[in-house]
């Protein structure tokens, strides 16, 4: 199997992963589509440099991830992009709609949180060990443990104080 098939096999296996770091990253449509290709193109950019100390996985989030908050540090400068092509992602807009509407109502809750705080959230919900997600966000074990903890009160703090303000 040559580069571009391993490639195209890995993206398409992990196609659900990519679709959801772009979706809790953007706001619109077009911006998760404009993501997904950054993510893209950036994994093939560096699809070489995979040594596989760790799982493909793993290497995936964590360049997904990076170039997801480097685009949003960097999103006042607006940049041409051209369309990779299909084959690379087949996602269905049909399929998601449902997994829109749990991504709607979990970014209401992490809108308040910082970038890495999200990562972090999006990895404990994808069931990710501490230790995965302190080699994807490199981060020691502890301090995500640590983050974690703090993160979950702060999410508790938040629905509550909506539900107080919903009985009132």
């Amino acid at each position: 199997m040559d580069k571009k098939e391993k490639f195209t096999t890995a993206i398409k296996a992990n196609q659900g992963t990519i679709y959801k770091i772009a979706s809790i990253y953007t706001d619109t449509i077009d911006d998760r589509k404009d993501l997904l290709q950054e993510i893209i193109y950036n994994l093939w950019k560096s699809f070489d440099s995979f040594n596989q100390k760790s799982s493909f996985n793993t290497w995936m989030y964590r360049v997904a991830m990076n170039v997801a908050i480097y685009n949003l540090k960097t999103a006042k400068r607006k940049i041409t992009t051209v369309p990779i092509a299909d084959q690379y992602l087949d996602v269905n807009e049909d399929e998601n709609n449902h997994f829109e509407e749990k991504v709607t109502l979990l970014k209401q809750h992490l809108d308040n949180l910082n970038l890495l705080d999200k990562g972090i959230v999006m990895l404990y919900l994808e069931n990710k060990s501490y230790q995965e997600i302190a080699e994807i966000t490199g981060l020691s074990e502890s301090n995500v443990g640590t983050k974690m903890a703090r993160i979950k009160e702060k999410l508790k703090k938040q629905i509550n104080n909506k539900t107080d303000y919903g009985t009132r």
